[in-house]
C-alpha cells in the first residue's frame, strides 16, 4: 500500500508515536501536529479545549476536509465525531472505503464561538492545511460544505452547484459534497446528499483518475 506499512496506525490529534529518524513521515507529522497544537495565531486558542488536527490513516486514498470543529470535536480533539460525524462515517462506509483508506480533517483547527466559520482563522490555519496535504498525499480530496470548497477552490461556484462533480486541486481530483449537517437538518438536501454520494462512489470505483 504505497509503503504505508512502515508508518504507524491511525493518526489522531494526540495519538501518533514519537518522531523517529528512521521514519521521516512520522517525524514530520508529529512535528507538524505539535506546532498546530501549540498555535496562538488567532484568538480561538483562548476558548478551545482541544486543537482538532486529524483522524484516519497515513497517506489516505481519500481525504475528507470539513470546515471547523464543533462542540463534540472540541471535547474529543478529533474531527467529525458528533451527529455530522456519524453521518459522514456512514457515508464513508457506503462509498466502500475501509479503515486506513481515508482521513478526515478541518480547514480550521479550533472550534469557533457559536460554530461560526471565521475567515481570519481559516487564513491563519492555511499553512497547516497545506502542509497536511503535502504530507498525507491523498489520491482524492472530498470537501464538505461551502467553506471547505472555497478554501481549496476559490473559483468554484456555490457548493449546491459544484457538489457531486469532479474538480481539481492542482493535479489531485477534488470532489465537493454538501456538509453532512445539511443532510441532517434540511430535508431538501437529504436526497441531494444521497445522490452526490452515489456519484462519489462511482467516481472512486472508476478509472485511476478516481484514486
Amino acid at each position: 500500500m504505497d509503503g504505508r506499512a512502515t508508518h504507524p496506525g491511525p493518526l489522531r490529534s494526540g495519538g501518533a508515536s514519537s518522531p523517529s529518524s528512521s521514519d521521516p513521515f512520522t517525524a514530520a507529522w508529529v512535528s507538524l501536529r505539535r506546532e498546530i497544537e501549540s498555535c496562538r495565531r488567532c484568538p480561538l486558542h483562548r476558548t478551545r479545549r482541544h486543537v482538532v488536527v486529524y483522524r484516519g490513516g497515513p497517506r489516505p486514498r481519500v481525504l475528507f476536509i470539513g470546515e471547523a470543529p464543533g462542540e463534540a470535536e472540541d471535547r474529543s480533539g478529533l474531527p467529525f465525531v458528533g451527529r455530522s460525524g456519524r453521518r459522514l462515517d456512514q457515508a464513508i462506509t457506503e462509498v466502500g472505503l475501509r479503515d486506513g483508506e481515508f482521513g478526515i480533517l478541518n480547514v480550521v483547527k479550533c472550534r469557533p464561538p457559536g460554530n461560526r466559520f471565521l475567515s481570519e482563522a481559516a487564513r491563519k490555519c492555511r499553512p497547516f492545511l497545506e502542509r497536511q496535504l503535502v504530507l498525507l498525499e491523498p489520491k482524492v480530496i472530498v470537501t464538505l460544505g461551502a467553506h471547505a470548497l472555497a478554501a481549496l477552490d476559490p473559483t468554484a461556484p456555490t457548493v449546491t452547484v459544484a457538489a457531486g462533480r469532479e474538480r481539481r486541486w492542482g493535479t489531485t481530483p477534488l470532489f465537493p459534497l454538501l456538509h453532512p449537517a445539511a443532510a441532517l437538518h434540511a430535508p431538501k438536501y437529504r436526497v441531494r446528499w444521497e445522490t452526490d454520494l452515489r456519484a462519489l462512489s462511482e467516481f472512486l470505483s472508476g478509472p485511476p483518475g478516481g484514486g
